[in-house]
């Protein structure tokens, strides 16, 4: 039975809606950036200040013998130093995706 010319066109909408990208699209679009490099700054900032406490902990557990107080440092470390790499990465790590996921057909 051959396909309706409304049905082909419906299955190919399916497959390829013809949307992408587009910088310049909206307003306001350098206020948004503006916004979220100035969110990453401060998120990097108060990745440094959790370093800088949470080393100072693990130095202080350290000295004393405070087993926990020196776990909770390192944990703490850990996470800053971890919540740095993400930081740093964001557009690394969506450019990266955004253009995997271009690539599916």
């Amino acid at each position: 039975m051959p396909m309706s010319p409304l049905a082909g066109r419906v299955i190919q909408l399916a497959y390829d809606p013809g949307i992408s990208p587009k910088g310049g699209g909206l307003p306001g679009l350098s206020v948004l950036k503006n916004v979220v490099n100035s969110i990453n700054l401060f998120g990097i900032v108060a990745a440094v200040g959790a370093l800088a406490v949470s080393l100072a902990v693990w130095a202080w557990g350290r000295h004393t013998g405070g087993h926990q107080a020196e776990a909770n440092g390192k944990n703490g470390a850990v996470v800053a130093a971890g919540a740095a790499i993400g930081l740093g990465a964001a557009n690394g790590i969506i450019a990266f995706f955004s253009s995997l996921g271009s690539q599916v057909h």
